[in-house]
């Protein structure tokens, strides 16, 4: 077919959920603008890291093209005179920094292309819908049957996927949705396994399974072909959306919160998991569960987008899971995605975080039971609960489902094997990122209370009693030398006695303070001219000195006889 010759597109193979984080590093006025240098960030590597150079009248564009999401962003406001100030400068810069923070934590608007080709215009220049286009144009000309009724522009979060609206020319009243997509970074199957599981799409047959139409790939993409849902998908009943509305319009900030009632939440519940059990055990991987992804028809949900697995896509909510190493099988992933679903259906909004520490008010307590059961610190510590064991919870065990149309997903056995390969290189690039961020997690903890004001104070004082310790041991060090020098002195030279009281000689910084050599003996007197003997002076001075010490000793302030003083300083008055 001719759609199988399509030329390379000259595409990346990047993982577009991987977080873009940017920090302005400085700005430089130039003549009657200013230039903000900023440094961006793909994911937790300093590595991959690169500059751009974007003025206010960039950032006021890129807000302007956000408006769609009726966001209130926090861009500074503009200013016409003196907007060339030092101090003015420094005070927008901090505030550009704040805006960049802002929409780079939003998880949808740091998923659309306008914010990516913004940070990062190298990645993201292509224009996808014209290639999509060319696409569409090839298929047509083998496939003559089919019309595009119209561009279904940005109803999807993806960038590398595009949708419209078609129509065949037996059936013209019939209205049909194609979508094409680019290979994603998990894309492990051979060419000929991977053109082979996509043309089994349109031969499977699931009462909760959304049915294809047509499905056919070449060496870098596929597209899809299924009947369009006017009433749209799960997420546009919770947000009360038009279906073919722009995705940041419908989603990011919802007029209305409100959650479903309970027996939809059940019952959608429930045709959700025995489709997943279903996938699971056929060994055909998913990953892809949220709530755009599932089709409303009547009261029943039909599951959407089987191809994300074997196109390689990334998860929409990888940049969740990935922060966790027990979410680190895709059977987990969905189990992960599942709680994700189950909350937006009883709340009417996503978590604002995972963990969640505290559920608000549900209209049941099963529902909070099994919402703590995957979203809760201990469950993402303790990993996924199994789908099987999900459905014996009492949500959903007392649900009976009435549909009887018999599920048929016949893969051959070589395929399977290729898939449970492809499964399993698809988990451990999951396993090896999970490790990457977990270490930087660490190191980054550690710097942080490494760098904190009573770490240092603590390190200060540590500091000082290695110091002491270190004094007093190499003090003790050198009167042991000391010591040593004495006993080993020659012969003939008379060692001082030390006393065990006598204290430790004193160190002084960088110099040495050895003990000086004894003196040498005196050489003997003349005898005495006049032949008398003279006594030896030594014991008359030792009579002398204890004479001394005991006066000392016997000394009493009660014998000292009252002198009489005469005082002359008063003034006398004659």
């Amino acid at each position: 077919m001719a759609f199988l010759e399509k030329p390379p597109a000259g595409k990346v193979l990047l993982d577009d959920t991987v977080p873009l984080t940017a920090g302005i590093e400085a700005s430089q006025s130039l003549h009657s603008h200013t230039e903000y240098i900023i440094r961006v960030q793909r994911g937790i590597s300093m590595e991959n890291s690169w500059q751009i150079v974007r003025r206010y009248s960039d950032f006021d564009l890129l807000n302007s093209s956000l408006q769609i999401s009726a966001l209130s962003l926090p861009l500074p406001p503009k200013k016409l005179i003196g907007n060339m100030d030092r101090e003015f400068i420094a005070e927008r810069q901090k505030g550009l920094e704040n805006y960049l923070n802002v929409i780079t934590s939003n998880h949808i608007l740091s998923n659309c292309e306008l914010v990516k080709k913004f940070l990062d215009p190298n990645n993201y220049s292509v224009n996808y819908t014209e290639i999509a286009l060319q696409h569409v144009s090839m298929f047509f000309r083998s496939e003559p049957k089919w019309e595009v009724v119209e561009p279904l522009k940005d109803i999807g979060w993806r960038i590398r996927k595009r949708y419209f609206l078609m129509k065949s020319k037996n059936q013209p009243k019939e209205r049909l949705m194609l979508s094409w997509a680019d290979f994603g970074p998990d894309k492990y199957l051979s060419d000929k396994d991977f053109q082979c599981a996509v043309k089994l799409l349109s031969s499977c047959s699931h009462p909760y399974i959304y049915k294809v139409t047509f499905a056919t790939a070449n060496e870098s993409s596929a597209l899809v072909i299924r009947p369009f849902n006017e009433k749209g998908t799960l997420k546009d009943l919770i947000y009360k959306a038009k279906p073919k509305d722009p995705f940041l319009k419908k989603y990011c900030n919802p007029k209305k919160i409100q959650g479903l009632e309970l027996q939809q939440i059940k019952t959608f519940g429930r045709q959700i998991l025995e489709v997943l059990k279903f996938l699971h055990e056929k060994g055909f991987p998913y990953g892809h569960l949220h709530s755009s992804n599932v089709v409303l028809d009547g009261d029943t949900c039909r599951l959407l987008d089987l191809e994300n697995s074997l196109l390689g896509l990334p998860s929409f909510y990888r940049s969740y899971f990935s922060q966790f190493r027990k979410i680190n099988t895709l059977e987990g992933v969905d189990v992960h995605c599942f709680g994700h679903l189950l909350y937006e259906m009883t709340y009417g909004r996503p978590p604002d975080s995972i963990p969640v520490d505290g559920f608000p008010p549900a209209p049941s307590a099963s529902v909070v039971a099994v919402l703590e059961s995957i979203l809760s610190c201990e469950a993402i510590k303790n990993g996924m609960p199994t789908v099987s064991k999900i459905l014996q919870m009492s949500l959903f065990s007392d649900i009976l489902l009435t549909n009887s149309e018999k599920p048929q997903f016949k893969i051959p056995t070589k395929l399977k094997e290729a898939l449970k390969t492809a499964k399993e290189c698809i988990e451990k690039r999951l396993t090896e990122e999970q490790k990457l961020i977990h270490q930087h997690r660490r190191l980054t903890r550690a710097q942080s209370h490494h760098g904190s004001e009573e770490e240092k104070k603590k390190r200060k004082i540590l500091a000082r009693k290695k110091s002491k310790l270190s004094a007093f041991e190499s003090g003790e060090e050198r009167s042991a030398k000391y010591s040593n020098s004495n006993n080993s002195a020659g012969s003939g030279a008379s060692s001082p006695l030390t006393s065990p009281s006598s204290p430790t000689p004193s160190s002084t910084a960088g110099v040495s303070t050895m003990p000086p050599p004894p003196p040498p003996a005196a050489p003997p007197l003349p005898p005495p001219m006049d032949g008398a003997v003279h006594p030896d002076p030594t014991p008359a001075a030792s009579a002398s000195r204890e004479a001394l010490l005991s006066s000392i000793q016997n000394f009493q302030k009660g014998a000292l006889k009252k002198a009489d003083t005469c005082d002359y300083s008063v003034p006398r008055i004659s």
